[in-house]
């Protein structure tokens, strides 16, 4: 697996160099979404899936289970 040599931090992430963000790369057809708290752990997509669930966040039909 070829690793991300250059991560784009997510603009919704804050300011400053904390930890709390969500940073993006991509590779060939490929993309890599990572946390910054964690960065060893990397989900691999592809456009097409990330873009319906930014869809279904957007419309607001992700909801949260009750605890």
């Amino acid at each position: 697996m070829t690793t991300p040599g250059t991560w784009q931090k997510s603009s919704f992430s804050g300011g400053g160099e904390g930890n709390a963000c969500i940073e993006l790369a991509a590779i060939s057809t490929t993309l890599h979404l990572r946390e910054s708290d964690d960065p060893t752990t990397v989900l691999i997509t592809t456009p097409t899936p990330l873009a319906h669930l930014l869809h279904g966040i957007r419309a607001g039909a992700l909801t949260t289970p009750l605890a």
